[in-house]
Order: C-alpha cells, then structure tokens, then sequence
C-alpha cells in the first residue's frame, strides 16, 4: 500500500496558476513536480549566492586569511594550469598578460 504524501494549499494570483499549468502541460508534468523543482533551483542560486558573498567577505575583511586560503588550495590542488595553446587563426592576433608586459619591457 503507497500512501500519499500529505498535501495543503497554497494561494496564487491566477495568473502563476495558469503559467504553472502551462509549464507543467508542456513538459507532461505535475504542477507539484514542476513547482518542486523550482524551489530546488532557487534555493541551489540561494546557495551559491551566499557561498559567492562570503567570498567576496573574505577577501575584503582578511586579505591575508584569503591568501593563506589560496595557498593551501595550491598545495592540496597543485597550481591552476596556465594554458598556452591558441587556436590557429588567433595565433600573433592575442598576447597573454605577460607577454604584453614582456614586449613592453624590451
């Protein structure tokens, strides 16, 4: 025997209603599974915006700590790969930032 999962109602303008079902006809859905999946996505965004301002807190309030962070990242990770490579038809059409600095200097 499956039991249903319990279920309340919520108020909406008519208007989210009718977009839910519209989302929900298109993709051969529940609105519930429909819904569901967007509150998952916001509170993923919400996540990663709060990762992002803790972030940008850090390196703003304890630049050395962030450094100390970068560091130890380095020594676990290795140092992020610097690629050289250039797509044939850039080739002598871009300089990395060292090399710009590299010609200016000569």
């Amino acid at each position: 025997m499956t039991m249903k999962p319990k279920a309340t109602t919520i108020r909406v303008s008519v208007k989210t209603r009718d977009r839910l079902a519209r989302i929900a006809r298109q993709e051969g859905r529940t609105m519930t599974e429909v819904l569901n999946d967007a509150i998952a996505d916001y509170e993923h965004k919400q996540f990663w915006q709060e990762v992002d301002a803790q972030v940008e807190r850090t390196q703003r309030e304890d630049p050395e700590g962030w450094a100390d962070y970068l560091a130890e990242r380095d020594l676990v990770l290795g140092p992020r790969p610097r690629s050289r490579r250039v797509a044939p038809e850039w080739k002598g059409l871009i300089a990395f930032p060292e090399e710009k600095h590299e010609t200016r200097t000569r």
